[in-house]
């Protein structure tokens, strides 16, 4: 088994240099350098056996079990390096194979139902809310930020990331807004208490409702939260808005959910969807991330997510790639996380957080190296829905910066 996975390794332009050791204590040096840096241990040979055959799903489960131990570096170190190596390679032989069959097959795995689509989102998000407040921000923005300046903490860039879409909404007071996927209310009350708009923010999480609806008690801002699925929606709105949300729609729901988008939306409308994409071709999710950590989830191409608002008689009135920008939230998390990864296991044990390293350590890696970026669709109803020139979005976004006491002082309890 030692020869398939040495080969595996081979391929790829590895850097730094990755010594392996095997379970019988015999070891290698793969990739280029004088001298390994990270040295990673196989304990067992059935491990060996799954990391031939399945890499993707078998290194972070062999992680999470023990079974793989970094023994010198980190675990971002050696995935990393792995990640910048694959990308350069791209998959060949059995890899291409697997990767052709988890395409074909992800509309099954991504069979969204109302019922699956509750089931899939308690799965990761109803989570006990104390986890997520050991790497998030104080708002508990769980989405990519916008690190509008390379100086920016956390909290500053996520602040950012919501202004730089409240501007690209064009909103006015007395309007009224749909947050799509509301998270913990953050951006919902953003929006109410820095534009003047009343915002309904719906959500399948009850861990997730419970604490934005009591933030929204606490602020005496015209927000309201529901627990309900996007397609039970009869109302309309001034505005839609969606962050973080759409990777869990599943691909067979595409049109569906932008019909359902201009359906909710008046004539005079504007939505913006905030969404995890791949600048490459249609594929598959992660296996690891598909079954540990997002079940049903999928990161679409653009070319899947504009055929899917052509069909459903919406205009693309502003397209915008972010790229690094979720790296670098990725890696806050990662080192927010890592700071207080005792409180995690006292939470729930050390092999969950052995995975929530590794998933945060991977999806940064996949961000900084990977075809991994986020979209921002700004859509309308109506051709001139909106300003002609995008430099409405820089005044709004400033004019926002300057009346910071508008901003609602209410934080998660």
């Amino acid at each position: 088994m030692h020869s398939l996975i040495a080969r595996m390794l081979s391929r790829l332009a590895i850097e730094p240099r990755i010594d392996v050791v095997f379970p019988d204590g015999t070891h290698q040096s793969i990739g280029q350098g004088a001298a390994p840096r990270l040295r990673m241990r196989i304990v067992d040979s059935p491990t060996e056996l799954r990391l031939a055959l399945n890499p993707e799903l078998a290194l972070g489960e062999a992680v999470m079990d023990g079974r793989v131990v970094v023994e010198q570096g980190s675990l971002y170190d050696l995935l990393d390096a792995l990640v910048a190596a694959m990308h350069k390679a791209r998959p060949q032989g059995w890899g291409k194979i697997l990767s052709g069959l988890r395409t074909a097959i992800r509309r099954f795995h991504q069979h969204n139902t109302p019922t699956l689509a509750k089931r899939n989102v308690a799965h990761h998000y109803d989570l006990k809310s104390d986890f997520f407040r050991l790497f998030l921000d104080e708002d508990m923005q769980y989405s990519c930020a916008y690190f509008a300046r390379p100086d920016m903490t956390l909290a500053e860039a996520q602040l950012a990331k919501k202004r730089h879409i409240m501007a690209k909404l064009a909103l006015e007071p007395g309007q009224h807004v749909l947050d799509i996927g509301c998270g913990w209310g953050g951006m919902a009350l953003s929006i109410a208490g820095e534009a003047g708009a009343s915002v309904t923010g719906i959500t399948l999480s009850e861990e997730q409702l419970a604490i934005a609806t009591q933030r929204g008690v606490e602020s005496g801002l015209p927000v309201e939260f529901r627990l309900q699925d996007y397609r039970h929606l009869t109302e309309s709105f001034d505005r839609v808005v969606s962050v973080g949300m759409f990777e869990h729609v599943g691909v067979g729901y595409y049109r569906d959910y932008f019909r359902k988008v201009r359906e909710l939306l008046n004539d005079d409308g504007v939505a913006l969807i905030h969404t995890i994409g791949r600048s490459t071709p249609p594929g598959a999710t992660n296996p690891f991330i598909a079954k540990y950590i997002f079940p049903g989830g999928y990161i679409p191409a653009m070319s899947e997510v504009t055929a899917a608002i052509e069909q459903e008689g919406l205009v693309i009135t502003d397209v915008e790639v972010l790229r690094i920008h979720y790296a670098e939230t990725l890696k806050a998390w990662r080192e927010n996380f890592l700071a207080r990864r005792d409180e995690a296991v006292a939470m729930y044990d050390e092999r969950f957080a052995r995975m929530w390293e590794f998933y945060l350590a991977a999806c940064e890696a996949s961000f900084r190296h990977d075809d991994l970026v986020v979209f921002q669709f700004q859509l309308a109803k109506r051709l001139d829905g909106l300003p002609v020139t995008r430099s409405y979005i820089d005044e709004r976004e400033g004019a926002f910066g300057r009346n910071p006491a508008r901003a609602p002082e209410t934080q998660p309890p």
